[in-house]
């Protein structure tokens, strides 16, 4: 039997304090009513003795220490899940923004999900292709991987977020196994919600696109919650109807400053940054609810997008992330001064499970090669453009005049293409091979003899 409580101890900040509870557990739901009817869902965050410390969703402007009625639930949160929420727009919290009408629930399902047996895990295979050619060719995203984008502010990841949205699909489009997106946006301003619901709608692809906004005026509590909403539905649509998902989580820095914002005002002792202590095993907590379960057609793959402070890849966002992700990839400030879209930093980035996704059966047999070797030939720019910037180009070997020209055309034509361009991976193999031939045969010493042969032809391009 749910117990209800009249009046509040303390309020600070997003929380509330309560004392003189019976049975109250960490994580349980509560629900509060102030003295004009409005109502405000509250999580319990802390448990000590007989006192309880709330957090309040929707903040705690218009809740008093007087006349405040609340009731315990009994159960943590739950989000009531649908294969109808494809299509539709909601909150931070799960519930339609859209003007659509409610959802009936098909299941009621724990946000905190349950942890999966690492035994009944399958590894990942086949790749998910987003149309980009720097990220299927050179680090290639495989279903049930997480694979995080890291940017900076300013940089153009909002758009990029929109494109995979767009393009992206299971890399045999024949399979007819169903694939979706739930897409969560977390602290973004209006007019970047309204981007992401314009593009998609324009686009065609809304219907397969479940879409969770947490706005940046928005209660800061509600953003800690949207990941763990967001991912709840695509596991239930994964595990339990048997989809393949992709989840895009932007910005996963403004979880964190939720987080820590939250922290410092439970007074908890901060760590680096600021930043609570728990930040990574509440990072782990998201970004480990991806992957493939054995005996289950579907499969859950997550790219979290984040923005570094100040650029700073040491930042204890991006470095906890990368502790527990399968790779990044990065954006550059310098290429996107050079108009180049997507402005993707090659060279740091990887995806760690793409070699068990691509070649023969997967995408073509020399995608691996050709991987290796344009990464091998990019590198060898940067030490050609050091050399230039010291005794000018004219005076470089032609050897290094080579590199430099492979270097602009691979920036302008592989790295580069137009936002709605959406490349199958025959096309962006055939572009990376038409980037080779503009080197001599012998300086392709990643690629097997065998391959050279069928691929490579000595005219230049």
């Amino acid at each position: 039997m749910a117990i209800e409580y009249l009046g509040l101890n303390a309020i600070n900040g997003p929380m509330a304090v309560l004392e003189g509870v019976r049975d109250a557990a960490y994580d349980e739901i509560v629900e509060m009513v102030t003295n004009d009817g409005k109502k405000k869902l509250g999580r319990i965050i802390e448990v000590s003795e007989d006192r309880a410390v709330i957090q309040v969703f929707a903040g705690t402007e218009g809740l008093s220490l007087r006349g405040v009625h609340t009731r315990l639930t009994g159960h943590p949160m739950e989000l009531g899940v649908s294969e109808e929420m494809l299509g539709r727009t909601f909150n931070g919290i799960g519930v339609p923004i859209d003007g659509l009408g409610e959802i009936i629930p098909e299941k009621m399902l724990d946000v905190n999900g349950k942890p999966l047996n690492p035994v009944t895990r399958e590894y990942p295979r086949n790749y998910i292709r987003t149309g980009i050619s720097a990220i299927d060719g050179l680090m290639t995203l495989i279903r049930g991987q997480k694979l995080p984008i890291f940017s900076g502010n300013g940089l153009p990841h909002d758009q990029l977020a929109a494109q995979i949205v767009q393009q992206a699909s299971l890399g045999d489009d024949d399979s007819g196994e169903e694939f979706a997106i739930v897409f969560a946006a977390m602290g973004v301003k209006h007019d970047v919600a309204d981007f992401f619901r314009r593009t998609f709608e324009e686009s065609g692809v809304a219907s397969h696109v479940a879409m969770f906004v947490n706005l940046a005026n928005d209660p800061v509590v509600e953003r800690l919650i949207t990941p763990k909403v967001a991912l709840t539905l695509a596991e239930y649509l994964a595990f339990e109807k048997g989809m393949h998902i992709l989840v895009i989580l932007t910005d996963m820095t403004s979880f964190a400053e939720a987080m820590r914002e939250v922290s410092s005002s439970k007074g908890e002792i901060p760590s680096r940054k600021g930043f609570p202590g728990y930040l990574y095993s509440e990072f782990a907590a998201i970004y480990e609810r991806a992957g493939i379960v054995q005996g289950i057609n579907g499969s859950v793959t997550q790219i979290p997008i984040l923005t570094m402070p100040n650029d700073d890849i040491t930042h204890p966002i991006p470095d906890l992330t990368g502790y527990i992700t399968e790779g990044q990839i990065v954006l550059d400030r310098s290429l996107n001064g050079q108009s180049v879209y997507p402005p993707i930093h090659v060279l740091p980035s990887l995806s760690r499970l793409m070699k068990d996704g691509i070649g023969e059966g997967f995408t073509r047999g020399d995608h691996q090669s050709v991987a290796n070797q344009l990464f091998s030939c990019y590198a060898k720019v940067g030490d050609a453009r050091a050399l230039a910037s010291v005794i000018g180009e004219d005076e470089l070997s032609p050897l290094d005049k080579k590199y430099l020209q492979f270097g602009r055309e691979f920036e302008r034509r592989f790295v580069g293409q137009d936002p709605y361009d959406n490349r199958n991976i025959i096309q962006t193999l055939n572009i990376g091979w038409e980037l080779l031939r503009l080197l001599p045969r012998e300086e392709l010493d990643r690629i097997d003899t065998k391959i050279l042969d069928q691929y490579y032809k000595e005219e230049s391009v």
